[in-house]
């Protein structure tokens, strides 16, 4: 179709009321069913609605029975192997960052991928240990569990040594409790349909609270690459006076262990770089960090580092299963503020990634069944001391690349971890703690790429920048719990400010077009004469409805409190001048008072000396704010005073005070004699926005400015409705369905006023 293209449609003027005939909308009552109906159709069981209803809850039954081996099944498998030896080194690495024995690390790569491959509804998301989370995890068990609780005497030479096994175990318990309340309460979120909780973590809170948690891990590594012990602090400014005391350690470094840190970070670096140069040429990345273990613990036991230089090992790895037991109930209340921060952060990551995956590959994820899944994960998990898990983006990254179909990958990746336990675990007891630190700090190179972020918001929102900011700096500073609940606190804040300061704007008709635009912003916009077109950007409701009204008044240039106020004191005033128009008449009946010669004009407060044409200007009632010299003179002018130029009759008199009366001055003396109220952009209306409305339409309407409203979505007018907002003066026939129809009935409505004043003349 040819851009220059035009079109001619010819309809009906189109209203509220007549939409309602056209359309034959339904009422309220057949829109909303009664309450009881609605919970009996909750309740009603039906055999496809049962169905449906297991589908939804365990969404293996739906996918499983359609698996086919001959086209999934090797991808997954390929997949899952990649995966499976990521989990390895990243288990044990992570589980030193929730400060429990790396053993655990490998129990949470198990267990959590087993539970999800039943409940989850992502085929690429690969559940696990994460960076954020097992940052998170070891600061509750540092706090509840610091090595100074468990020093006791040595019987032989009476100093204080550390019990590390009672440490460990009691941190344990103490990962598990908050593991299995975080899961507890996404179970509970996902049950009552919280999913959209995740929306309020938006992508710039979300990566700088990543990139605030990568500089957390940082801190928390320094002292296994230096073997340096530095205090633990607790509670705001912790991060800061931890780096403090590590900076005034740093002259006890272990100068064997710096130098194995060293190594292995230069050496995983070249690796993971030469690894993404030949991604493209490879059909599996290379697992570098599995081969970074396996020599690391070759070369520890070959030279024993451990015994000889005093280079911290992982220790003992226990073979097998342990068996599952119950967490620590005396523990929910120290951490449940925790354990609820755990529970939207991993939701958070686990259902960005999710989404980005199913939109790729043409899927979809359930939000709600994501909580449910990621909460049972979480909870199961800690019956067997599993640490939270959530999403891992490197990993999901290698199972949708590596060609991972269905969730059957997870599975695959948990069998690998399962022989791990079983049967290599105790390979691993000679491998250096400073390597594992090392594989975290490399690992942590994309959360660094994310300080980018501020140049880019920089150039395209400078609010999502300071959200970014205050999230970064507050989860710093006050730490990863107190520091979550700051950043959504902010970002909701100006989510408010963002509505309650909207743009307002004057909208202009385009030539030959039923097109409106912002008159300010385009040069070929023209004002409809005599209507005023208001829109607000944003919605209309109790945090901006006063604005609302005060910038309605700035654009239409009708400062509606001072013209009503002047208009009834020159109504009382006018009565007052009948009053004393008929006492008069009656005393030149009586022939008390003689003939006044000449005829002249009543003024009634004027801005400016009356012109030749015995016109007045009354300028200064439309405009805003006028100045001080021009008020001043109306405040030493009493009610009832007048000036007089002679009258000759008392029909002189009368048609004068019938020429300035305010009831003819309200409509024809200020330009504006319609207004639009554009409510498009708004998709719902409280009722004190409903009040705010109901108080233009009287006001307005008392200087004779009619009030229309145009653009209503159905739930607005609904809500219109229930806010008992249409009277017998304020009826659905001022609701127009769009902003042309609401114009034209302006000037037709004031065609027709003119044409019948013009006929009431003519027949006088």
């Amino acid at each position: 179709i040819a851009r220059s293209a035009k079109y001619r449609v010819e309809r009906q003027v189109l209203d509220e009321q007549r939409l309602e005939e056209l359309t034959r909308r339904k009422t309220l009552s057949e829109i909303h069913k009664p309450l009881t109906d609605r919970l009996k159709d909750t309740f009603r069981c039906t055999l496809p609605k049962l169905k449906r209803s297991v589908m939804s809850s365990c969404p293996v039954l739906y996918w499983l029975p359609k698996y086919s081996v001959w086209d999934y099944g090797m991808p997954d498998l390929v997949s899952g192997i990649s995966v499976g030896i990521m989990h390895l080194p990243q288990g044990l690495a992570y589980a030193l960052l929730a400060s429990v024995p790396p053993v655990f690390g490998l129990y949470t790569s198990l267990y959590p991928a087993l539970i999800y491959f039943f409940f989850g509804t992502s085929r690429h998301n690969s559940i696990g240990t994460f960076t954020v989370l097992s940052i998170m995890v070891g600061s509750v068990t540092e706090r509840l569990a610091p090595d100074e609780f468990f020093l006791k005497t040595n019987g032989t030479n009476l100093t204080l040594e550390m019990d590390v096994a009672a440490r460990d175990a009691y941190r344990v318990q103490v990962a598990a409790a908050t593991t299995f309340l975080g899961g507890l309460i996404q179970v509970l979120l996902g049950v009552i349909k919280f999913g959209f909780v995740g929306t309020y973590l938006s992508e710039p809170l979300v990566r700088a609270y990543t990139s605030a948690a990568a500089a957390h891990a940082v801190v928390a590594q320094l002292k296994y690459l230096f073997k340096v012990s530095p205090k633990r602090f607790t509670g705001p400014l912790s991060q800061v006076y931890t780096l403090v005391d590590l900076c005034l350690s740093l002259p006890k470094t272990h100068l064997p262990t710096l130098l194995v840190s060293s190594v292995t970070i230069v050496l995983l670096t070249g690796a993971k770089e030469l690894n993404s140069f030949l991604s493209t040429k490879l059909p599996v990345p290379i697992p570098v960090e599995l081969i970074t273990i396996v020599a690391a613990t070759l070369l520890s036991s070959t030279i024993h580092l451990n015994n000889n230089y005093s280079v911290s090992v992982v220790g003992e790895i226990p073979s097998g299963l342990s068996a599952p037991s119950v967490p620590n109930l005396s523990l929910f209340g120290d951490v449940i503020g925790d354990a609820f921060a755990l529970a939207i952060v991993g939701y958070a990551v686990s259902i960005s990634l999710g989404k980005t995956f199913a939109l790729k590959h043409g899927y979809k994820v359930d939000s709600n069944q994501e909580l449910v899944a990621l909460g049972l994960s979480n909870a199961v998990g800690s019956f067997f001391q599993c640490f939270s898990v959530c999403s891992s983006m490197s990993r999901s990254l290698v199972q949708e690349t590596t060609g991972g179909k269905t969730q059957m990958a997870g599975v695959a990746s948990a069998l690998i971890v399962l022989v791990t336990i079983l049967k290599l675990g105790m390979l691993f007891q000679e491998l250096p703690k400073a390597v594992l630190a090392s594989i975290v700090l490399v690992n942590l190179k994309g959360m660094f790429k994310q300080y980018s972020d501020v140049v880019t918001l920089w150039r395209r929102s400078k609010i999502d920048l300071a959200v970014w900011l205050v999230t970064w700096v507050s989860t710093m500073l006050l730490n990863l719990d107190l520091g979550l609940a700051a950043s959504i606190a902010f970002a909701l804040f100006t989510v408010t400010f963002r509505t309650q300061m909207p743009t307002y704007s004057v909208l202009g008709n385009v030539p030959g077009t039923e097109l409106y635009v912002d008159i300010e912003t385009h040069r070929e916009a023209r004002e409809v004469p005599g209507v005023t077109i208001f829109r607000s950007s944003a919605t209309v409701y109790f945090a901006n409805a006063e604005l609302y009204l005060e910038a309605l008044k700035e654009k239409s240039g009708l400062d509606i409190g001072k013209m009503i106020i002047y208009k009834r004191r020159q109504e009382a005033k006018q009565r007052r001048r009948e009053r004393r128009a008929e006492r008069r008449a009656k005393r030149q009946a009586k022939g008390e008072v003689g003939n006044v010669q000449g005829n002249g004009t009543v003024f009634v407060i004027p801005t400016a000396p009356q012109t030749p044409d015995g016109c007045s200007r009354w300028e200064y009632l439309k405009g805003g704010h006028p100045d001080s010299t021009s008020l001043g003179w109306m405040s030493e002018l009493q009610d009832g005073d007048t000036t007089t130029l002679g009258s000759s009759s008392e029909d002189t008199l009368s048609r004068d005070l019938e020429q300035v009366s305010l009831g003819s001055l309200g409509k024809w003396t200020w330009d504006i004699h319609s207004i639009i109220l554009d409510l498009s952009t708004a998709n719902f209306i409280d009722t004190v926005a409903i009040q705010t409305l109901k108080n233009i339409f009287r006001d307005f309407s008392e200087i004779d400015v009619d009030i229309y409203f145009s653009g209503c979505q159905a739930s607005v007018v609904e809500q219109l409705e229930r806010g008992d907002f249409f009277s017998e003066t304020l009826r659905k026939q001022h609701l127009f369905v769009s902003v042309h129809d609401a114009v034209l009935y302006c000037l037709n409505h004031l065609h027709a006023i003119h044409l019948n004043q013009e006929i009431t003349a003519r027949a006088n």
